[in-house]
């Protein structure tokens, strides 16, 4: 059977700042949708990706910027940087984790990447690993992404 991740709910303070902020990065929206004044649905899609985000009002009781380490797999963690800073977005510098040995898909340590004494060294992984080479951002409201550089994807994957 397969199970295919479809979408994620993000909570959001403002529903119109946080579609702003989604579409100057470069997601596609799909859907903006009210029903009424309690409920509304915003749906993008990060380019090239096969899920999706969705935000709004009455969809979820989460607090706004509670939803953290969602990754966002690139081909080259210089030029995804590079783009979404020039789209406006404030991307941490590169980096890899001097702690954790690169293992099918995981960095190691915090899987955020965003607590202090995390061993983050600055740079891409000296061996240029898949999986190993990171940056991150996160929306107006705190919620977190992780970029992570994947050339070659592991076995199945």
């Amino acid at each position: 059977m397969d199970l295919k991740l479809e979408l994620i709910v993000l909570p959001v303070s403002d529903v119109d700042r946080a579609k702003a902020f989604y579409e100057s990065a470069g997601f596609r929206l799909d859907l903006d949708k009210a029903a009424n004044e309690q409920w509304r649905a915003v749906h993008l899609t990060p380019p090239g990706s096969e899920a999706s985000i969705m935000f709004g009002k009455g969809l979820t009781a989460a607090a706004p910027g509670s939803v953290q380490g969602l990754y966002l797999v690139v081909p080259d963690i210089e030029q995804a940087r590079a783009e979404l800073v020039a789209r406006g977005v404030a991307v941490s510098e590169v980096f890899h984790d001097a702690n954790a040995l690169v293992y099918h898909g995981h960095g190691g340590g915090d899987i955020t990447h965003d607590g202090p004494g995390q061993g983050r060294v600055t740079g891409r992984h000296p061996e240029r690993a898949d999986y190993g080479s990171f940056a991150t951002f996160s929306d107006p409201d705190g919620n977190g992404w992780v970029l992570q550089e994947v050339r070659m994807r592991a076995p199945g994957r």
